[in-house]
């Protein structure tokens, strides 16, 4: 047994450098635990070239050798020599608490069978809304098995369930599961803008002052809207084709969508002179091109809490969204941003032509949520809580 400070482990199927919500989430709370003075190791996917085993801001990252399935959306674990060797020193180690990332993947069981063996109780945090989707009906209704499949197997080791949004808390009760609270997806607002690269995107890209910039940011699937946004950016163009420019009521809207996906050649391809694609940014772009966005727009199915929203309020960005996990925390009501009564692209058009006709509205929105969100979300408030319930958990142990 070693004799260092007891860790928290943290088992996430997919962290840095790959992109994502649950990644951003699995890493700043990570962070934030070694910042309170936690050992904190993250237990995630090898699924580059990166190290087995190295320390990154104050944190442990051990990766166990994977296979990469669904370009890189289900990785599943090789059991191999290596895979036995660095799951053995983990099994080393002393442990204060395991915290498991989402229900639905394979990694998420051999997180729980883990902390069945160190004889604790984990912790498991919901991210999504609902099921997953590759846009095919077919491989929906498959996924959608599998989920409740796998499901049905984290229930057999009795985890006590979380979810980073009220809306995720409910659809735990979509597998029977009952949620104990949230757990919520957060951000160092002021860190967050001082990230900025300065990039001038307005001017990489040939956005006028004049002109209404939305930004997307997010995997370009189409869970996200992408394709609704894409429709939606081609009938703003059709408005202004029918009405004439000497006609038109609302500055012209310019779409910058960043990210990578399955649908980045759609976005790249779509032919459309008010979308432009950014491509896969670092944060640092991101935290730049925010600043510089007149509105945020994410028509997605699914959410647990979109980091972007957070990114968003950072910076005062006002937001046009489907009611979708974590937007009701966020967007109180219409004082706070757009809440899109569907995904459709009439009704995403419609929403961001009224915002761009009404520049000082969308700026107050955008005021709101970041007095919200300075206020009341912030990463060392959810890692206490995860410490206040490990030592609950080990507390009534220790009286057993």
């Amino acid at each position: 047994m070693s004799d260092e400070q007891a860790a928290y482990v943290i088992f996430s199927a997919l962290y840095l450098p790959s992109m994502g919500g649950v990644q951003n989430y699995t890493a700043n709370l990570a962070r934030a635990l070694a910042s309170m003075g936690k050992r904190v190791i993250v237990v995630t996917s090898q699924l580059g070239s990166d190290p087995w085993r190295e320390t990154a801001d104050g944190v442990v990252v051990v990766r166990l050798p994977s296979w990469n399935l669904l370009g890189g959306r289900l990785p599943v674990s090789r059991k191999n020599a290596a895979y036995r060797r660095l799951l053995s020193e983990l099994e080393d180690e002393s442990v204060a608490g395991v915290i498991v990332n989402t229900r639905f993947y394979r990694h998420s069981l051999e997180g729980l069978q883990f902390a069945r063996k160190k004889g604790l109780s984990p912790i498991l945090i919901e991210h999504g809304s609902a099921h997953l989707t590759l846009g095919n009906a077919l491989a929906d209704k498959a996924i959608e098995a599998y989920e409740h499949m796998i499901t049905r197997r984290v229930k057999q080791f009795q985890p006590r369930c979380f979810a980073v949004s009220r809306k995720g808390g409910d659809w735990l009760g979509h597998f029977g599961i009952e949620s104990q609270g949230v757990l919520s997806n957060s951000i160092d607002a002021g860190s967050f803008r001082g990230l900025s690269s300065g990039r001038d995107f307005r001017s990489e890209i040939g956005v006028r002052a004049e002109d209404f910039l939305v930004a997307f940011v997010g995997r370009l699937t189409p869970e996200k809207g992408v394709e609704s946004l894409l429709k939606a950016a081609q009938m703003l163009i059709e408005a202004d084709a029918d009405g004439g420019a000497a006609c038109r009521q609302h500055p012209r809207v310019v779409f910058a969508v960043a990210g990578d996906g399955p649908l980045r050649p759609s976005v790249e391809t779509c032919g459309l002179d008010n979308v432009v694609s950014v491509g896969r940014l670092a944060a640092s772009d991101v935290s730049a091109l925010l600043s510089q966005a007149d509105a945020f727009c994410l028509p997605s199915r699914s959410e647990g809490f979109a980091t972007a929203l957070l990114e968003c309020a950072a910076w005062g960005v006002p937001v046009v969204v489907t009611n979708v996990g974590g937007v009701d925390e966020l967007v109180l009501d219409d004082s706070y941003g757009i809440v899109l009564r569907s995904a459709d692209s009439a009704t995403v058009a419609g929403a961001l032509e009224a915002l761009a006709a009404d520049r000082d509205h969308a700026a107050s929105m955008g005021r709101n949520m970041r007095d919200l969100v300075e206020a009341e979300y912030s990463w060392h408030s959810v890692a206490a809580k995860v410490v206040d319930l490990v030592e609950e958990t080990a507390g009534e142990e220790d009286g057993e």
